[in-house]
C-alpha cells in the first residue's frame, strides 16, 4: 500500500490519532513493535495559526525513528486549514490527515470533525484547500455518516478522492454512535469495492486482536488497518497482529515482567519527552505530572491486568499517581504480587 510515494508494505498496521494517547513515547514504542505508521495527536488549526505553544508542541517529531509520521488537523474553515497544513509539512511530516471524524462535542458540536458531515460542501471545499496548500500527501479519517439515517460514505468517498487526497480511513461508526455499539465494516468494504476508488482504503473500528485484524483484511479487502483503543496499555499488539499476518501464529506469551517492563519504559519516555518540551516556566513537579498524565490511562485500561483479581483499588492508584517514582513503586507493588517468570497469558477483549 502506497500514500504517494509512502511505501508502508503490504496489509500495514498504523496507530491511530487519539488526544492525550499518541504522544511521541507512545507512537515510538508501537513502531518498534511493527506499527506501520503513526499518528500524532490531533491538532486544532485555530490554535496552530494562533501559536499556541502546547499546540505547537504537538508537531515536534522526536526522532526520525518515527518515521514514516503522519499529523492530523481539524477545523471547520477552508482558510486557516490551508495554512496550519503548511505549517505541518514545514515541521517535517511524512503525511497530512484532515480529521472529518471526531465524534466529541467540544469539536463535532463546533462544525469541525465529524460535525462536516452534514456540511459536506464545506467539507470538500476544505479538502481541496488543504490539498492545494501543501506537497505531502494529503489524506482523510472519517465515519460512515452523521447518523443511522445519513450513512453516506460510499459516496462521500468519491467525492473525496475527487479532491485530490491519497488515501481514505473510515471509521466504521456514525457521528451518532460516538464508540458505542459495533463498527459496520460492511460499508468499509462497498467503498472498498467500488471500481471508482484508486486510492488506499484504511479501515477502523473494533479491531482487538490479530484475528480480527486479519478478518478485516480478507473479508472487507481494506489495504490496510488502523488501530485505535486496543493500543491503550498494549503497545505490544502491533507484534501480535503483524506476526500473525505473516505467519497465521501469534507470537509466544511473554512473562508478566516482560509486559510491566514496557509499560515501564513508556512511563519514563513520557516524562523525558515532557521534560524536553518544558521552557523552563513550569516547576519539575509539573513537568513530570504532564508525562504522567498520558501514561496513566493506557495503564488503567490496559488488559494485562484484566481479570486479575483484587485489583480495582490499584487500579484507581494508577489513575491518581502524580510522579513517576509513585507509578513505579505501583509497577513494583503489581509485580510482587503477580509477577512470574513463566509465560504469561492475558484474553484480548472487544475494543477498538
Amino acid at each position: 500500500m502506497k500514500i504517494g510515494t509512502i511505501d508502508l508494505g503490504e496489509k500495514p498496521v498504523m496507530l491511530a490519532p487519539m488526544e492525550d494517547v499518541t504522544d511521541a513515547a507512545f507512537r515510538l514504542l508501537c513502531k518498534e513493535f511493527g506499527a506501520d505508521m503513526v499518528y500524532t495527536e490531533f491538532i486544532s488549526c485555530d490554535a496552530l495559526v494562533r501559536n499556541v505553544e502546547s499546540t505547537l508542541q504537538k508537531l515536534c517529531i522526536s526522532s526520525e525513528k518515527e518515521r514514516p509520521v503522519a499529523m492530523q488537523i481539524y477545523g471547520r474553515e477552508p482558510e486557516p486549514m490551508a495554512e496550519a497544513a503548511r505549517m505541518v509539512e514545514r515541521a517535517g511530516a511524512d503525511v497530512l490527515d484532515i480529521n472529518f471524524g471526531c465524534p466529541v462535542k467540544k469539536v463535532a458540536g463546533k462544525g469541525a470533525g465529524a460535525g462536516l458531515l452534514r456540511d459536506v460542501p464545506k467539507m470538500l471545499q476544505i479538502t481541496r484547500a488543504v490539498v492545494q496548500a501543501v506537497g505531502i500527501p494529503v489524506t482523510v479519517k472519517t465515519r460512515l455518516g452523521w447518523d443511522e439515517g445519513s450513512k453516506i460514505i460510499v459516496d462521500l468517498a468519491e467525492r473525496l478522492q475527487d479532491c485530490g487526497i491519497q488515501g481514505l480511513t473510515i471509521h466504521g461508526r456514525t457521528r451518532a454512535q460516538m464508540y458505542t455499539g459495533r463498527a459496520d465494516w460492511s460499508l468499509i468494504g462497498a467503498v472498498k469495492a467500488n471500481p471508482r476508488m484508486a486510492i488506499p482504503i484504511v479501515g477502523n473500528g473494533d479491531i482487538s486482536s490479530a484475528a480480527e485484524a486479519a478478518e478485516a483484511f480478507s473479508r472487507y479487502g481494506v489495504d490496510g488497518i488502523m488501530l485505535g483503543r486496543a493500543t491503550f496499555g498494549r503497545p505490544w499488539i502491533f507484534e501480535e497482529v503483524k506476526t500473525f499476518l505473516r505467519t497465521g501464529r501469534m507470537p509466544g506469551p511473554k512473562p508478566f515482567g516482560w509486559y510491566l517492563d514496557v509499560l515501564r519504559r513508556q512511563a519514563r519516555e513520557s516524562v523525558l519527552q515532557a521534560r524536553g518540551r518544558s521552557d523552563g516556566r513550569l516547576s519539575e513537579g509539573l513537568v513530570e505530572r504532564r508525562g504522567i498524565v498520558h501514561v496513566r490511562r493506557h495503564l488503567a485500561a490496559s488488559l494485562l491486568f484484566k481479570g486479575l483479581p483484587d485489583f480495582r483499588q490499584t487500579r484507581i492508584a494508577m489513575l491518581r499517581a502524580e510522579t513517576l517514582a509513585g507509578l513505579e513503586r505501583i509497577l513494583d507493588e503489581v509485580e510482587a504480587r503477580f509477577g512470574a517468570t513463566e509465560p504469561f497469558s492475558y484474553a484480548p477483549a472487544a475494543g477498538v
